[in-house]
């Protein structure tokens, strides 16, 4: 069972001595007897549901159970379908990379940018060129100066390991 996600309870479930009883159109039916709602809840063909356990008493309301959970599930579906995911590109360099791929990089990352992808730049050292981690540093800096209308860093390159890299956000995004 998982622990955040605790389902309703519903009919028998429900193991309280009174609770306050909503109908199905939303009018106040009173604060009764448990067995006596459940009697309420089937003699409509309907389900008691317990929508809030902390009230003192406990609120339940009658209503279609399945249908109550068709229409949680369709608007869950929904608002994920409406959801827009943000991916993580990534665009490699090397420490000696020539300025016309250096050039053929920044256009990639402005398309990623403009998609409303986040981007993020590493540089692999390789060999002896870890020694000359500060030519790596202005390599980065100069890719997010060149794509500072279209995206901005929060923080500055950062090296980790064999690898240093810059994460950067989309300003704006154009549909």
């Amino acid at each position: 069972m998982n622990i955040s996600k605790q389902e309703t309870k519903i009919n028998e479930e429900i193991r309280v001595s009174e609770v306050r009883v909503v109908g199905s159109d939303g009018e106040q039916l009173g604060i009764m007897k448990t067995a006596d709602a459940l009697d309420l809840a089937y003699q409509k063909n309907l389900d008691l549901v317990l929508i809030a356990p902390k009230a003192e008493p406990p609120v339940c309301k009658v209503m279609d159970y399945g249908k109550y959970k068709f229409e949680l599930a369709k608007r869950d579906k929904e608002a994920k379908k409406n959801q827009k995911t943000m991916d993580v590109k990534e665009i490699r360099l090397s420490p000696s990379i020539d300025d016309h791929d250096f050039d053929t990089k920044i256009n990639h990352a402005k398309k990623f940018l403009q998609n409303g992808d986040k981007v993020k730049v590493s540089i692999r050292f390789r060999g002896r060129e870890i020694h000359h981690a500060a030519l790596g540093t202005k390599i980065l800096e100069r890719f997010r100066d060149d794509l500072s209308e279209f995206g901005s860093s929060d923080k500055p390159p950062k090296l980790e390991g064999r690898s240093m890299n810059l994460i950067i956000s989309p300003t704006t995004k154009k549909d």
